[in-house]
């Protein structure tokens, strides 16, 4: 038998209050398959036992079953529920049409986010929202904790220029919201005008990891198995704007980092001697087994996380993108577009939000100093995002 988290998400709660919201209504779900509750039911069967009438299913990125890898269009799936159509978000369509929306009265998220503003989710929200608001349907969403806590943010606050899937809003790369949050935040700041209510979760702290929830961990996506694979994630995926392998094709993806032409004992005596808080490189090497360098052997480092409250996730990858530019700037490069959809800028100057970055490197001058200056706009945001925080900011 499962033990009583000391979390109830959203879901949780409409649990609790049989879905009183939702009944005589005609309902969508966006969802996937970590759209379960405490005890590990999904939304789907929960909503079907409690006499709503669910008339589409919507999927985001990985599909509604969570099996496609990173940027694999879905233009069909199938629902084993029969008679209820599915539409994929992620592909040639990713706005819900007013065909798919015509039949509902109401669309329900419920989406496991990972804290990291590159992590097209909160994206396909909003996206699903703002299509809410156009034909006058209303959104739910449901909330759920931010896994790699609710008030550490680092990294640039996106610069409007380098929007794109990975970013749409001004929002900084760890952002230290909930899912809730964020669209009570973008539906405002950015007037999208949608008939909005969030289901807050209860009992969650802001500084609660997500370990400390006890709420069980359903991957969201194929590379994310774990939440330790979640804190690393805001750095991590900066590795998938260059020609580095970032361990997908592995069972550590996101902390694995190399390619065949790294020597992976000189890197990481290179990153340690750099005294990031929080963190250690070992070295290490690792085959693919599918993705970059597939079948071949790869010198590189495993990050390892000591301490959660110091580490820099964004930081961290950073550096070690600067040290191996340096060692290896003839086998280096940066990822060509096409990347999530955009076709003209690079993949790394879209997801920091900023090519700023990109230059520094290029000239040859340290990053490190540009944390100041990402610093002064996280607290600006700070400032903007209070009034839409549905948690204590001291706790």
């Amino acid at each position: 038998m499962l033990r009583r988290p000391r979390v109830q998400t959203g879901l949780d709660v409409l649990v609790n209050k049989k879905f009183v919201l939702l009944k005589g209504a005609r309902v969508g779900l966006l969802c996937h398959q970590a759209s379960v509750d405490r005890s590990l039911r999904h939304l789907m069967d929960l909503s079907s036992n409690n006499d709503v009438t669910i008339s589409a299913l919507f999927a985001p990125e990985h599909g509604l079953s969570g099996t496609a890898q990173d940027q694999i269009p879905i233009e069909r799936e199938h629902s084993s529920t029969v008679g209820i159509p599915v539409f994929s978000l992620y592909g040639r369509q990713r706005i819900p049409s007013t065909q798919q929306l015509s039949s509902l009265d109401v669309l329900v998220c419920d989406l496991q986010d990972v804290g990291s503003r590159y992590y097209t989710f909160i994206w396909t929200m909003i996206l699903a929202m703002q299509a809410c608001a156009t034909f006058g349907k209303r959104f739910i969403v449901l909330d759920r904790p931010n896994p790699i806590d609710g008030l550490t943010m680092e990294g640039p606050v996106l610069d409007l220029v380098f929007a794109s899937f990975v970013g749409l809003y001004a929002l900084p790369v760890r952002h230290g919201m909930t899912i809730g949050e964020i669209a009570r935040w973008a539906n405002e700041t950015y007037n999208i005008g949608a008939d909005l209510e969030v289901i807050p979760m209860q009992g969650w702290k802001r500084s609660m990891s997500f370990a400390e929830t006890g709420l069980p961990w359903v991957p969201p996506s194929p590379n994310m198995p774990t939440t330790d694979t979640a804190l690393v994630y805001p750095g991590g995926c900066l590795i998938e704007g260059t020609n580095l392998s970032e361990g997908r094709g592995t069972t550590r993806p996101f902390e694995w980092v190399g390619a065949p032409f790294i020597d992976g004992e000189a890197l990481a005596v290179d990153l340690n001697t750099a005294q990031l808080l929080g963190v250690w490189f070992r070295p290490c090497a690792f085959e693919p087994a599918f993705h970059k360098f597939k079948g071949e052997r790869c010198g590189g480092v495993q990050i390892h996380v000591l301490d959660p409250k110091q580490f820099k996730p964004f930081l961290c990858y950073l550096i070690l993108i600067e040290r191996v530019y340096q060692r290896y700037s003839k086998q280096f490069a940066w990822r060509r577009p096409p990347y999530e959809y955009e076709k003209q800028k690079l993949a790394f100057d879209i997801l920091c939000g900023t090519d700023r970055i990109r230059r520094t490197i290029e000239a040859g001058r340290a990053v490190r100093p540009l944390e100041k200056t990402w610093g002064q706009s996280i607290e600006h945001f700070r400032q903007e995002r209070r009034p839409f925080l549905l948690y204590n900011e001291s706790l």
